[in-house]
């Protein structure tokens, strides 16, 4: 009988150590090591497996017809487009977010859908019991969709019960932390643990060709929880996004080999469930502040859906030594650098300010191309200009002062066509693929100076003076 090995796993980012240590050298959490034993996921003596010889297989030629892999949709539209187009069969997805976003709502729907379609649909609850998964799918309206439930956790008791009769078609995990095999000596949540249950897992989607759903733990970072060797063997990563106070909820893909990988989905959380939003344009500007300075309206891209979102600015004096810049929904390190910029080459002195940048209605925003509205509603609101209600703003800004273009210029413009706005705020190197056929009237700009400038104008006398207004030495006010 082979010795058991004992190594201290960490569990937050999977590396082992010969002894324990309160600080994990890989990640840099505390207190995080745990003792498991990583004798290895198989039984096999070790003079058996060294006597093993291995199968011959067949190579085959990269000339050869290659046909599309079948896909199943699961009913939701927004499902299907982060997916890719519907689930892949022998495919495995791994579905993260915070606690209480809405995974098992989401799921559940998707579950009840592929069931009154009539395909088989299983659901695995390792954290409820039948009847709480029950309450939930009568509060949503679904208690008449021949869904197959059970609570295990046992991969072995799972596998083989999901053999018998007919394959499903749709499997799903809740959630992959609680799940436990016979084949290693761990604690169900370990590393070990989390790694051999959702290869044995795998290995039965491969083989039977059902597509599985593993739901995963996410860690106070955001981040899926366990070691980061389940998201390399699984087809997909999905990320479901969102804050508590708000009722939109946002599906993400980080990862997809069946698909693209920058599509997102867009929920709605109602006491019915989670809502499909086919125009989250339309969404996340329904609250817009109209008439107030600071807030600008960006033209974005999200995979190949174009979504218009406000971004709301506000510049304030500050009475700290350090000014505060504090910015929701967007990338810290573009604010300081667009705040370089507007102080190095436009003149617009922030060093006294408190800035805070905020994106409207939850949604993350990734593409650079939110450099210029920001930008805009950052200068509105310290000259106290109301920039015009029916514009929208979209372009990169270089370390020079110039607005580079952005792709998918035409796109951008259509969707705000189509919401009502008239004119547009974009790259002097973008009029021409604009073209004509968006019925906006354009404002090209070339620079940053020139923008800044005509919002200056706009701003009421004295307002950026006053805002100046602080006890600190002269060289730390703000003016133009």
């Amino acid at each position: 009988m082979a010795k058991n090995t004992l190594s201290f796993v960490c569990q937050n980012c999977g590396a082992a150590y010969n002894r324990w240590q309160g600080k994990c050298e890989s990640c840099g959490e505390w207190n995080t090591l745990t003792e498991e034993d990583v004798t290895g996921a198989t039984t096999m003596p070790v003079s058996i497996r060294s006597k093993r010889k291995g199968r011959q297989f067949a190579l085959e030629s990269l000339t050869g017809k290659s046909q599309d892999a079948p896909r199943l949709s699961s009913g939701m539209t927004e499902l299907d487009r982060v997916t890719g187009g519907g689930f892949v069969r022998g495919s495995v997805l791994l579905v993260g977010g915070d606690p209480g976003i809405g995974k098992s709502t989401l799921l559940t729907q998707a579950t009840s859908l592929l069931a009154r379609a009539g395909h088989r649909a299983v659901y695995i609850s390792g954290e409820e019991a039948v009847a709480q998964v029950r309450l939930r799918a009568e509060r949503l309206g679904l208690a008449d969709a021949p869904v197959q439930l059970a609570a295990e956790t046992s991969v072995e008791d799972i596998v083989s019960t999901l053999s018998e009769g007919a394959v499903p078609r749709l499997i799903v995990i809740d959630s992959i932390q609680t799940m436990w095999t016979d084949t290693v000596e761990s604690a169900p949540g370990t590393v070990t643990q989390v790694r051999a249950s959702a290869q044995a897992l795998i290995r039965f989607a491969k083989k039977s060709g059902a597509a599985i759903i593993l739901v995963g733990h996410v860690t106070k970072d955001g981040q899926i929880a366990g070691p980061r060797v389940v998201e390399h063997m699984v087809d997909a990563v999905l990320s479901f996004e969102g804050e508590g106070s708000q009722q939109f909820r946002i599906l993400r893909a980080v990862k997809n080999r069946f698909g693209p990988t920058d599509e997102i989905g867009v929920f709605e959380m109602t006491g019915l469930g989670l809502r499909e939003v086919s125009n989250p344009s339309e969404l996340f500007l329904s609250e817009r502040d109209l008439g107030s300075p600071g807030t600008a309206v960006f033209a974005g891209i999200e995979g190949t859906r174009p979504v218009l979102v406000e971004l709301q600015a506000l510049v304030a004096p500050t009475s700290l030594g350090t000014p505060r810049r504090a910015v929701v929904g967007w990338d810290p390190s573009r604010l300081s650098m667009v705040l370089a910029v507007l102080e190095a080459h436009c003149g617009v002195k922030l060093s006294g300010h408190d800035v805070y940048l905020n994106v409207a209605g939850g949604l993350r925003i990734q593409e650079p191309a939110a450099d210029l509205a920001a930008a805009a509603a950052l200068v509105s609101s310290l000259v106290n200009a109301t920039l015009p209600a029916d514009a929208v703003y979209f372009g990169e800004i270089s370390l020079s002062g110039a607005i580079r273009p952005v792709a998918q210029t035409s796109a951008r413009l259509k969707e705000a066509a189509k919401l009502g706005f008239l004119r547009a705020v974009l790259p002097e190197s973008a009029r021409g693929e604009a073209g004509g056929d968006s019925g906006l009237s354009l404002n090209p700009v070339g620079g940053l100076t020139s923008l800044v400038a005509e919002i200056a104008a706009r701003g009421s006398p004295g307002a950026a003076a006053q805002k100046s207004a602080s006890p600190l030495p002269r060289s730390r006010r703000a003016d133009f």
